[in-house]
């Protein structure tokens, strides 16, 4: 099989969107948002889901090189821009450190993943 750990986080990653789909208030919560805010960062959750189940969909299963490739390449995008935006909107200092620190661990991983999996295509 190729690119197997970026199969593997894609795996990880559609099983996270689930669970943001299946309990979307997990985010607010992380982040300590104010009671009247986690509606809202509701329904950041559930876009997290809605983008990341196809996404990851195609990264697991696609048999081509290229989809796998794009696929984690867009996860990696989303992964940094998840830190942008988490990172400059949450107001307590501990979340918004945790959430930076998921969001771009999560990125580093999987550029990591697609590096190795791509330098192990070649030989």
């Amino acid at each position: 099989m190729t690119f197997p750990l970026s199969r593997a986080l894609s795996a990880a990653t559609a099983a996270y969107a689930v669970f943001a789909l299946v309990k979307p208030r997990h985010l607010g919560d992380a982040l300590k948002a104010p009671e009247g805010q986690k509606p809202a960062v509701d329904l950041v959750a559930y876009t997290y889901a809605a983008r990341d189940i196809p996404v990851s969909a195609v990264g697991m299963f696609a048999s081509s090189p290229t989809l796998v490739t794009a696929s984690m390449v867009m996860r990696i995008f989303t992964d940094f821009a998840d830190a942008t935006v988490l990172g400059s909107n949450t107001k307590d200092p501990e979340a918004r450190k945790n959430a930076l620190m998921i969001t771009t661990g999560w990125g580093v991983l999987n550029t990591a993943a697609l590096l190795i999996d791509r330098r192990s295509l070649k030989k």
